[in-house]
């Protein structure tokens, strides 16, 4: 096995802070969302606007990100999207109109999607100079941050969110400043991509079929609906079948915890079996787990269905945003903005499923996803052709 060089390894370690950046940053927002909501007196419907200014700025983020990045400007991209995401995080704590809270929104939800498409190429590069998958670890930075976000939301209840949220954009902002000469000495160009279906041999960088390329977009939207599904319908799926206010909340921390786990022990399985081999097994096994806990009345077996889904489909995303690297940039921000999508759209599409059926019925959508994900994983992860 060959030696990894140290400058390489230094890449990786300031990446894994990016994701980890990224993934406290939505955490935060997320889980201190309703004191957003008191504070500038919104209804259900109004939030929802809200949040719709920030899907709609990260989406324009995603494809502004595509078309900016290139080698020599992703340490910029990297640095001025962490410090947009961070400022606008601190500025949301401040607003207490609806005006002031789309405006704002909208410019986080853009340097969230430019730092996650500068963030993802800089890992594709990353991991071509390691010469073996990296990806999924990287990914696993995001979920533990996401987790270490919720666990600081949750521990500072009693904290106002203004000051939460100042708090922690300052520190970010304050962390990526004293990074940026890690982040301007980024390296990983210089290595074409990586085969992971070949035990990580190196391979030329090629055009990606508009076909598999839309076919890997499509795959990530349908694991992201899944994602978007657990965040807000898992525990009130556990709350449908009587379950406790504690075991309901616990729904989705399994959830996430089984998918950091799953990402943490990804890049092994890939180097071993290969990409297809393993998001093929894992979206089998989402689909059966998640499969059983909604055809159950048992909240144990429900729990356990949730928690085998996010370790089934923990593997999934790594994966296609690695094939979308042979591509370059603009593979990647494609594949980007159509998973978006599924994660913004999936969790309305199974609300309205669940008011006209029912929420276990309606629950079997990211179930016949997973199935499609693992009917269709080995076409999209195969070698690019001409």
């Amino acid at each position: 096995m060959s030696t990894v060089h140290a400058s390489y390894r230094r890449s990786r370690t300031t990446l894994i802070g990016y994701f980890l950046a990224l993934g406290v940053v939505m955490a935060v927002w997320g889980a201190r969302m309703p004191a957003v909501q008191q504070v500038a007196h919104l209804s259900t419907g109004l939030l929802a606007v809200v949040l719709l200014a920030a899907a709609l700025g990260m989406v324009a983020g995603l494809q502004i990100g595509g078309r900016l990045v290139r080698p020599a400007r992703l340490p910029t991209l990297l640095t001025f999207g962490t410090i947009g995401l961070a400022g606008c995080l601190a500025v949301l704590g401040l607003c207490d109109s609806l005006s002031s809270l789309l405006t704002v929104a909208l410019v986080f939800g853009v340097a969230h999607g430019v730092l996650d498409v500068a963030a993802n190429s800089a890992a594709v590069r990353c991991q071509n100079a390691y010469g073996r998958p990296i990806m999924s670890g990287l990914h696993a930075a995001y979920s533990i941050g996401a987790l270490c976000g919720a666990v600081l939301a949750a521990i500072t209840a009693h904290i106002t969110h203004s000051i939460l949220f100042l708090a922690v954009g300052l520190l970010l902002i304050g962390a990526t400043l004293a990074g940026g000469p890690a982040t301007r000495s980024l390296r990983g160009a210089d290595r074409p991509p990586i085969d992971v279906e070949n035990g990580g041999q190196s391979r030329e960088q090629s055009t990606l079929p508009p076909r598999r390329l839309w076919l890997l977009g499509a795959l990530a939207a349908s694991s992201l609906l899944g994602e978007g599904a657990a965040a807000d319908w898992a525990a009130v799926h556990l709350h449908s079948l009587g379950a406790s206010t504690a075991a309901s909340a616990s729904a989705f921390a399994l959830y996430s915890g089984a998918m950091a786990f799953g990402r943490l022990t990804g890049d092994r399985l890939t180097a071993a079996f290969g990409a297809s081999a393993v998001v093929r097994t894992g979206a089998v096994a989402a689909a059966a787990g998640l499969l059983t806990g909604v055809a159950s009345s048992s909240t144990p077996t429900a729990l356990a269905g949730w928690t085998v889904f996010g370790l089934g489909l923990s593997i999934t995303v790594p994966s296609l945003i690695t094939a979308a690297g042979t591509g370059g940039p603009k593979a990647v921000a494609t594949v980007a903005v159509t998973g978006y999508l599924g994660l913004l759209a999936g969790p309305a599409v199974i609300g309205a499923l669940a008011s006209v059926t029912s929420l276990s019925t309606a629950l079997l959508l990211p179930v016949l996803l997973a199935a499609a994900v693992a009917a269709l994983s080995h076409r999209a992860l195969e070698k690019s052709t001409p």
